[in-house]
């Protein structure tokens, strides 16, 4: 089964020219391929977020002989190459259709469990002594129009109200004082608890703390075949060693490796993001060019930006890119971005810019994060469908599936009964998956409309 994308975003060996790779605390963390044939009780396919805090958890919380395997270095896919934005909102379905299909106490219950995880990311920054730099203490959701204001008030109401989340308005006056000014800007809100961080070297620091709590980690060892042995044991076999494990847990997300399981094939669909970072600003320059605010922040349209000053005060900016993922596509991005920087920010126009990249964030056909085992086979469990909001979710969803794991609980059901409902389950699989590129062509193109329609 060939990835739906481009070859050129598969390529384990070679990193991308990203700012977080020029900036990592650490580039050679302890760790060596596979080369012999290796058992433990649990087997984690995939360095990213997920793979990394459910090991954690389950050697330090659990003690279980734990072995991850990633095909790249750790942090090679999206856990090393995002926006760095630890954020609640790991859904695309509205809050109104959250609320007509789960309830009231269903929904409070995934808003309360997205803030905690965003606090466990914390937690673990603390504890674990990594050293991930973290911003700012909310995230912006900024109006594109009065129109989008009258919206985001509405829904902060609500939020407030019946869910009891942590959500502030700010007028567009307001926001010109605490945030920034720009021909975008019509008022902003704020949630918390949010914050923005340094989201290689988090994914390091991850890992260095689940070696140090006793699981086994291999980069570069990428699974090439999975068999079911007889005594019901696992078999994944890489190119210089094999590894035997009573149960799996298969991670991924936008890079899942779904030739490998047929549980997961045709359900999740990547969708490509890039971004750009200009060079550092003086104080000087920030304050002439009024702007205020280290919290990460995105606009308002379908087609949305993410945008953040960083530590060194350059300005990062990332959006949605092209639904072939060629490096001339990628090219052409690049430049789409930088454009759109001039037009939201004239006084940007002039910066020049110093790193730019891609990679893949994961959506599902019902919108939904996705935490489950597989109806084939139990012994196999699995969390993706974070939709662009992993850092967070994905290290709660880490640490979920170990305590699942160790039998804390839901017992031997395939649903996690204790978790929010909207994370339940694996998604339905699109039909005619092999269209799924064409899907995301059509959808890119639905929501160019709406914006530019304003609807």
């Amino acid at each position: 089964m060939k990835p739906l994308f481009h070859p050129s975003l598969y390529e384990f060996g070679q990193p991308q020219p990203s700012y977080w790779e020029a900036t990592a605390s650490n580039n050679s963390l302890p760790g060596e391929p596979l080369r012999a044939t290796e058992s433990c009780d649990v087997a984690i396919i995939g360095g990213g977020y997920t793979g990394l805090s459910a090991a954690l958890h389950l050697a330090h919380d659990f003690s279980v002989d734990v072995c991850l395997l990633e095909a790249g270095h750790i942090g090679w896919g999206a856990s090393g190459r995002n926006g760095g934005f630890c954020t609640m909102g790991a859904t695309k379905v509205s809050l109104k259709s959250q609320l007509a299909k789960f309830g009231v106490e269903q929904t409070r219950h995934f808003y309360q469990s997205q803030a905690e995880a965003v606090n466990l990311v914390r937690s673990l920054g603390t504890d674990e002594n990594i050293d991930y730099l973290p911003q700012g203490d909310c995230e912006y959701i900024v109006a594109d129009s009065d129109a989008h204001f009258a919206g985001l008030k509405k829904t902060a109401e609500i939020e407030t109200t019946l869910l009891g989340v942590d959500v502030s308005i700010h007028s567009q006056d307001e926001f010109r004082e605490i945030g920034y000014d720009s021909p975008h800007q019509h008022g902003a809100i704020a949630l918390r608890p949010s914050f923005a961080l340094h989201p290689l070297r988090y994914a390091q620091g991850l890992a260095a703390a689940a070696l140090r709590r006793g699981a086994r980690i291999h980069p570069y060892s990428e699974v090439l075949h999975w068999h079911k042995q007889a005594d019901g044991s696992h078999l994944l076999e890489t190119a210089q060693g094999s590894l035997s494990a009573k149960q799996v847990i298969l991670t991924g997300n936008g890079f899942m490796p779904e030739h490998l399981h047929r549980g997961v094939q045709g359900r999740p669909l990547p969708l490509q993001s890039a971004i750009v970072v200009t060079r550092p600003m003086s104080d000087d320059e920030l304050k002439q060019k009024g702007w205020h605010t280290e919290n990460p922040t995105l606009n308002s349209s379908h087609m949305f930006f993410y945008y953040r000053l960083l530590s060194d005060k350059r300005f990062m900016l990332g959006g949605r890119a092209d639904h072939i993922g060629d490096p001339a596509g990628a090219e052409q991005t690049f430049a789409g971005l930088k454009q759109a920087i001039a037009r939201m920010w004239p006084q940007f126009a002039d910066l020049e810019y110093s790193h730019q990249w891609r990679g893949l964030v994961c959506f599902a056909l019902n919108l939904r994060p996705s935490i489950g085992r597989m109806p084939e086979d139990k012994s196999v469990y699995f969390a993706y469908g974070y939709h662009g909001n992993g850092v967070n979710s994905a290290t709660w969803s880490g640490r979920e599936l170990a305590r699942w794991l160790a039998g804390k609980n839901s017992g031997n059901s395939l649903l996690p009964k204790h978790l929010p409902a909207i994370v339940r389950g694996r998604p339905p699989r699109f039909p005619l998956a092999f269209l799924r590129r064409q899907y995301l062509r059509a959808g890119l193109g639905i929501y160019r409309l709406r914006d530019y329609f304003d609807f």
